[in-house]
């Protein structure tokens, strides 16, 4: 007997429970994927994923379900393996970036207007000749094969029917042109600059012949970085990725029939790209150009002086290395260098109507969203999707209505102001 009179028994008893109790299952996984290292937002992630859900109440069954854009986080969750949430998730090294595309938009208030008529509001904008239902296209994500079968053509079906538009991805699991038939109209593709000019050359021939009137091209990945929260849940899942994964490439038809044997000298990108580069993009293309991942005022004056036709404000999602700032704190100093002469989208932390309303009124011309329609394909294909984007367009009409504004083209720097 000890001092508390419980006999040697009862606590071997207790600690058999222990062993078995999931919660020390579940911390024990936790431990194995996060480690003792000094990065809280992977491991706050990993967490959450563990965790279990909820018996009723707790993840919805159907679009129609959902309250908030959340809600389709929550379903994907549950719909994905460790290793494909977990690259879904991700953001580089300690996931700075990716945290402040979000607490960036907190940062900012609207100023509401009242005793104005809103019985109506016209949602829709237009960008380089293009007429779209609201402010919002489907940024590029690749492989979506991984989140749903078939993604890239349940996403086709889903903007077919909404009107949005779809920029798709050099690594997509789909053909540009196979895409673009089955979304029934034109489609923006977007440019990796490729290991050689040859073969960047190739696919922007390709998707001119597809008939894209937008080529976006990336250039905010020049250094390779660590995809913490991927790594972390990697250890999590039984499958072994090269099992499906052998070559990054290899199940991404836009890449058949290239010769692929000058990676090993130049990496699958080009970290020594420069301006001279949209130039070359300009001189072989009737396609408008728009540059994907400009964060400074600097560099917006140069993209106008090299030619381009638009700018995206991104930091890939908070992938791209060594930037810590959210995209719409970087906002406001492109908008400036741009100085009205080209349009200006913005990806990176959109999750609500208002924030798509404080991005238009900090100077966007339209946004971009990744993970809000990747989730909602995750757990219902195109329905999902198309519930994500209904959802969005929905509060932004109601933002701009509370805000006393009936037209996109009324939204400007007065309905905001920061904290």
């Amino acid at each position: 007997m000890d001092a508390h009179g419980n006999s040697a028994t009862s606590r071997r008893n207790f600690l058999k429970y222990l062993a078995a109790s999931p919660l020390l299952a579940v911390g024990a996984k936790i431990a194995k994927a996060t480690g003792w290292d000094e990065d809280p937002a992977s491991q706050a992630l990993v967490k959450q994923w563990l965790e279990p859900m909820p018996e009723t109440g707790g993840v919805i069954g159907s679009p129609g379900q959902a309250i908030s854009i959340f809600d389709f986080e929550r379903a994907a969750r549950r719909e994905l393996s460790a290793a494909h949430y977990g690259y879904l998730a991700t953001g580089m090294d300690d996931n700075a970036s990716l945290i402040a595309n979000r607490t960036g938009f907190s940062n900012i208030q609207v100023r509401q207007r009242r005793l104005v008529d809103v019985r109506t509001a016209d949602t829709t904008v237009e960008i380089l000749g293009e007429t779209w239902p609201s402010p919002i296209s489907l940024a590029p994500i690749g492989q979506l094969n991984t989140f749903y079968p078939d993604g890239e053509f349940e996403m086709a079906a889903a903007t077919k029917r909404t009107g949005h538009q779809i920029i798709l991805s050099t690594v997509a699991t789909a053909t540009v042109e196979e895409v673009a038939e089955a979304n029934g109209r034109p489609i923006w593709f977007q440019l990796y600059p490729m290991w050689t000019w040859d073969v960047s050359r190739g696919f922007i021939e390709r998707a001119e012949a597809a008939g894209c009137p937008v080529c976006v091209i990336t250039v905010d990945n020049p250094t390779d970085g660590t995809a913490s929260t991927l790594q972390r849940f990697k250890r999590l899942d039984d499958a072994t990725c090269s099992d499906c994964h052998t070559d990054f490439f290899e199940r991404k038809p836009m890449f058949d029939g290239l010769d692929r044997s000058l990676r090993a000298n130049h990496g699958n990108f080009r970290p020594g790209l420069t301006w001279d580069f949209i130039e070359q993009v300009k001189g072989v293309t009737n396609m408008k150009v728009v540059i994907k991942g400009i964060e400074t005022r600097e560099d917006a004056r140069l993209c106008v002086e090299s030619g381009a036709d638009g700018v995206i404000v991104s930091n890939h999602g908070g992938r791209a290395p060594g930037s810590t700032r959210g995209t719409i704190e970087a906002l406001p100093e492109v908008v400036d260098g741009i100085d009205g002469r080209i349009p200006v989208l913005i990806d990176g932390g959109i999750r609500r109507g208002r924030d798509i309303f404080k991005a238009i009124a900090l100077g966007a011309t339209a946004v971009s969203i990744g993970r809000p329609f990747v989730w909602g394909l995750a757990c219902f294909g195109q329905a999902g999707l198309e519930a994500v984007l209904n959802m969005l367009t929905r509060e932004f009409e109601r933002q701009m209505k509370a805000s006393g504004l009936t037209s996109v083209d009324q939204i400007d720097s007065s309905a905001v102001t920061m904290r």
